[in-house]
């Protein structure tokens, strides 16, 4: 049975404009669960992560749980101090 909330949702994305809106922060949000992700399957910390990326754990931090202005620099440092590579698509 829908909630109110789950209506209340339904109808707001009735909206085009801020469909997208949510699309796109859904999409942002999915960037720091895929390097959060990939951070547990090495078995890294965000410490050891960070300082194989050369850069502060807060910023692991920060780019998991709200990825903001990210460069695809990066992305591949954070991928290769992951053991991983960055593969970047255009997906309908």
């Amino acid at each position: 049975m829908p909630t109110r909330w789950n209506r209340f949702y339904k109808r707001q994305l009735e909206d085009e404009k801020l469909k997208a809106l949510v699309e796109e922060e859904l999409a942002t949000l999915r960037i720091g669960a895929q390097i959060a992700k990939v951070r547990e399957e090495e078995k890294l910390t965000q410490t050891k992560l960070a300082a194989r990326a050369g850069m502060p754990s807060s910023k692991i931090s920060a780019i998991e749980n709200s990825p903001k202005n990210l460069t695809i620099g990066t992305l591949v440092k954070i991928a290769r101090a992951a053991n991983r590579k960055l593969k970047i698509r255009f997906a309908r």
